[in-house]
Parts: structure tokens; C-alpha cells; sequence
């Protein structure tokens, strides 16, 4: 299995210097409009999320999957059948209000568009999952440095050998992102990713990739390698891309996702899901 990076997983020309300081309101507009590219960085302070919509004869053993395998897949909302609305964002629309999508057929992408108004069905049932862009800003306001970040790239993401937990139809293996850590920031990195358990929390492995059965940090299978310092160690978080390799592995006969590392913007504050 691959996900080998497209076009639209680079990092694209997507925000300005401001676009930290972006409303979700602002940014979901702008994506409406067009605007393509990774989040990370935008919206600082608001909740991030991966998207999943499938049939709703395939969202009974979504649900379970996700249920089974929260590390990866932490649920923050699911819709109504046929609803393109969330309670993370008033008035959004799941069909125009991310950068770029990802469409399923039989477990093989057919496109990568920008809107899936088109694509839409009456039956879907969309899964909003927590994504780890939401915990950087904790782990930047402790002092750990985001190199994707500061490199304007896209999060590398890894498809491991480690498999998640399966539920009726659905299976596959986790997926991965991964941040180079300096050894004395790698306790601040646990503890504040840990205190945000609905965005993955605490890393799922710190050190030889190869423990996940990773073989080369530099192709990851979605998004953009990173320049690693030589003392940085490589910590690798659950990620939400897990439900694409599932759709991958399990083949539902039709699917929609975000792109990866082009997340929803929600309305909710980062603090909401911060345990203390």
C-alpha cells in the first residue's frame, strides 16, 4: 500500500503572514473560494479536523473502527446521513470548506478536487476526526520547534506495519506523522500532545522508525519530508489519514476524504479538548 505524494500534498503558496491570525470562519472562505494547500499554521488556537464520509450501509463499522482505534481515530462529531453539517463550525459546509478532497472508488482514488458538491450522496455519513495540527501550538508554545512548519512543508505522514483493531468490513494499518524532536524538548512534546487526547495525545513511538516498520523517513507515504537536525529524534503521533488506509485496505464501494494535512478548520477553541 501507498500513498505516494501527489501534486496537491506539496506545500502550496496557501496562506500569508497573517493567516495565522485567520478566523475558521476566514479560512473556510477562502477554501470555498479556491484556495488549496496544507494547514498547518492556520486558525492558531482552533481545533483542526480529518474527514471521513462513507455510505450509510458502512458507517455502523466506521463507527466501530474508529471506537476500536481512538489513538488514530478520535471522533469529534459524526452527521446525520446526507447532512453536510457539523456542530464544530455553524454554517460550514462539508462539501466546499476544506482545501482539497480526496474521492473514493472500490478503495482507489479517482480525484482530488477542490469542492464535492458534484460528488455528493444522499446516504453519506461524515466522521470529523480530531487531527494533530490542533496540539502543535501547545507544543510550540512549550518550546519544541515544528520543522514542518518552519520549513513550509506538509507533515510527512507513514503508513506502518502495526494494524489497527478491525470492525466488520473495515481494516487496515496505522498511519503515522512524524516530527523531529531535540532530546530536551522530548518531554515536553509527550506531555503536552498527552494532554490532548481527542487529537491523537501522546506520541505512538519515539526513535527507530523501523519499529514501525518504516524504512526511510525521507518517502513518506503522504506529505513532504523534513530536514531533520542530526541530534533531532524522529516521534511519531497516531494519525488521521488511518481512515484512508482503511478505505484502501477495505474497499467500500465509495468514500470522501480530506487530502492529507489539508484539514477542516472547526469553530472549536484547542482548550475544549485539553484535559487538565
Amino acid at each position: 500500500m501507498t500513498g505516494t505524494p501527489r501534486t496537491e500534498d506539496r506545500p502550496l503558496t496557501l496562506v500569508d503572514a497573517h493567516a495565522h491570525a485567520w478566523r475558521p470562519v476566514t479560512a473556510r472562505a477562502r477554501f470555498r473560494e479556491g484556495l488549496s494547500g496544507p494547514t498547518a499554521g492556520v486558525a492558531a488556537g482552533h481545533t483542526q479536523a480529518n474527514l471521513i464520509s462513507v455510505p450509510a450501509d458502512w458507517a455502523y463499522d466506521m463507527l466501530l473502527f474508529c471506537q476500536r482505534n481512538p489513538k488514530p481515530c478520535p471522533v469529534l462529531d459524526v452527521t446525520d446521513a446526507g447532512s453536510w453539517r457539523t456542530v464544530l463550525a455553524d454554517g460550514a459546509d462539508l462539501r466546499t470548506d476544506l482545501p482539497r478532497y480526496r474521492v473514493w472508488h472500490d478503495g482507489r482514488l479517482v480525484d482530488e478536487p477542490t469542492d464535492v458538491r458534484a460528488h455528493w450522496r444522499d446516504d453519506l455519513v461524515s466522521f470529523l476526526i480530531g487531527c494533530s495540527f490542533t496540539f502543535e501550538w501547545a507544543l510550540a508554545g512549550a518550546g519544541v520547534p515544528i520543522r514542518h512548519v518552519e520549513q513550509g512543508r506538509n507533515v510527512p505522514m507513514y503508513v506502518t506495519t502495526r494494524p489497527c483493531r478491525p470492525a466488520g468490513r473495515v481494516r487496515g494499518p496505522m498511519v503515522v506523522s512524524m516530527r523531529p524532536v531535540p532530546p530536551h524538548h522530548l518531554a515536553a512534546a509527550i506531555r503536552e500532545s498527552s494532554l490532548l487526547p481527542a487529537v491523537h495525545g501522546g506520541p505512538v513511538h519515539c526513535g527507530d522508525p523501523a519499529g514501525l516498520g518504516i524504512d526511510d523517513l525521507d518517502r513518506p507515504d503522504f506529505g513532504d519530508p523534513v530536514d531533520r537536525a542530526p541530534d533531532d529524534i524522529p516521534v511519531f503521533w497516531a494519525c488521521g489519514v488511518t481512515p484512508q488506509a482503511a478505505v484502501m485496505a477495505s474497499r467500500p464501494p465509495f468514500a470522501i476524504t480530506h487530502a492529507p494535512g489539508q484539514m477542516f478548520l472547526t469553530d472549536a477553541r484547542d482548550e475544549q479538548y485539553r484535559v487538565v
